[in-house]
């Protein structure tokens, strides 16, 4: 299956209109040691205030290369943009924001739909409300990506022609899509969710995603590696888990291999790499590792 940007666009159906301005809300600086972090609301899409955190290094000259850094579920309602900071259960601590800010390289994060200071409405009640007004609860989800990165590329501080994007389970979907959609994207990197939608159903794991991911129709008008596929020939780094249930490996071989036919389509075969670890949906010490070398390189 091959398809293009618009396409996609129109698999997410009714969003805001994305010519509005955006504004964003300085609430206060922190010093934090090797970097400043700004906590910040940003409007995003019209409807409501999207909270923030902006990681700027103390090191290197301004403009910095930038990372929009997408936060994971795992059904921690109470951890979203934090997570940039902190990390979470199944990731490597401190989080990304520091490590990258060490790198010279700053970080953005915002709360998505029912995280963190998002949160007080259950997902299944945000995913109904959208369903009943005809919009899907991914696309909103995806549009306020796009936008934050609209507002990342926006900051005098931050070198538009050196930002990348980044994120875990259902951190490394929103990377993917953002990385297809919008060619800003220089460098992704993407962990532990290339998900096979075909694969995934084949093998009855369908609840092991939250409801959030479920667009009506996505089925037969999208795949993982189509997706993927329009990130090429931009560098992407995509790591997996091997006994991870929630990337059925069969599913993983296929795009696998479909998205690298896409790299040696456009002559950069070299920029799409796949590595396996021999762990489940969890960050390891190398794979943290290897993110940082990875984004220090592409940027």
């Amino acid at each position: 299956m091959k398809v293009t940007r618009q396409d996609v666009l129109d698999i997410l159906g009714e969003l805001p209109r994305p010519e509005r301005p955006i504004t964003a809300e300085l609430v206060c600086t922190e010093d934090a040691g090797n970097y400043v972090l700004e906590r910040l609301v940003l409007d995003l899409n019209g409807y409501e205030r999207v909270p923030a955190l902006f990681c700027r290094p103390k090191t290197g000259a301004e403009p910095f290369p930038a990372v929009l850094f997408n936060h994971s579920h795992g059904g921690m309602y109470h951890i979203g943009k934090s997570e940039l900071l902190t990390g979470c259960d199944y990731m490597q601590k401190p989080g990304y924001g520091p490590a990258l800010a060490e790198a010279g390289i700053a970080s953005l994060a915002i709360d998505h739909l029912c995280f963190e200071e998002r949160s007080g409405r259950t997902e299944s009640f945000v995913f109904k409300k959208l369903l009943w007004e005809g919009r899907w609860m991914w696309a909103q989800m995806v549009y306020d990506s796009l936008r934050a990165l609209d507002y990342l590329c926006s900051r005098p501080d931050v070198d538009n022609l050196r930002v990348g994007t980044l994120g875990m389970s259902m951190g490394s979907s929103m990377a993917q899509w953002v990385a297809a959609l919008d060619e800003r994207v220089k460098a992704c990197a993407d962990l532990c969710c290339l998900c096979n939608y075909q694969e995934l159903l084949a093998e009855n794991r369908l609840d092991l995603h939250g409801i959030y991911y479920y667009i009506p129709g996505l089925l037969n008008r999208l795949t993982t590696a189509a997706l993927n596929a329009l990130t090429a020939p931009r560098p992407h780094l995509c790591l997996v888990g091997e006994h991870d249930l929630l990337t059925p490996a069969r599913g993983v071989a296929r795009d696998e291999q479909e998205i690298a036919r896409a790299y040696e389509s456009l002559g950069a075969p070299q920029n799409w790499r796949l590595n396996r670890y021999p762990v489940g949906h969890l960050e390891t010490r190398e794979m943290r590792r290897d993110v940082l070398e990875f984004l220090k390189e592409q940027l």
